[in-house]
């Protein structure tokens, strides 16, 4: 994968579904020097918002211009190991190491509003939000 792609979480893609202008400015401004990529387990988390097949049409429709990058073995152990370093420390969720585990072993940053959620993981390069 080419380092010209950036992770987008999925709390930007919910706020651009609720037409939140500030998320929509960030993603367009990154779309001007990368590829938006996410994770599948963001796609997922999209999936569980959905409440009718109207709003999944939508959101299959939004997500065709995202690469979607689906988690794999080394994705996974990466993953697990930032789980045992992290989840009593620092309370990490399953969804953010996987999301955090995608961009560090892709080699890419991650653009996300809940910066709180990723600060202490080391070597994660986070971009500014907005």
């Amino acid at each position: 994968m080419a380092n010209n792609f950036s992770i987008i979480d999925s709390d930007i893609l919910i706020d651009i579904g609720r037409k939140d202008t500030t998320a929509i400015k960030r993603l367009e401004e990154e779309r001007k020097t990368s590829m938006p990529a996410i994770s599948s387990v963001t796609q997922m988390e999209l999936l569980i918002g959905c409440r009718n097949k109207t709003e999944l049409k939508h959101l299959d429709k939004f997500l065709e211009d995202f690469e979607i990058i689906s988690f794999n073995y080394e994705i996974t152990q990466k993953a697990i190991e930032l789980l045992k370093e992290y989840k009593l420390s620092h309370g990490l969720l399953i969804a953010d190491s996987i999301i955090a585990a995608t961009s560090l072993v892709l080699d890419v940053p991650l653009l996300t509003k809940n910066q709180k959620d990723y600060k202490f993981i080391s070597g994660l390069k986070l971009l500014k939000y907005p």
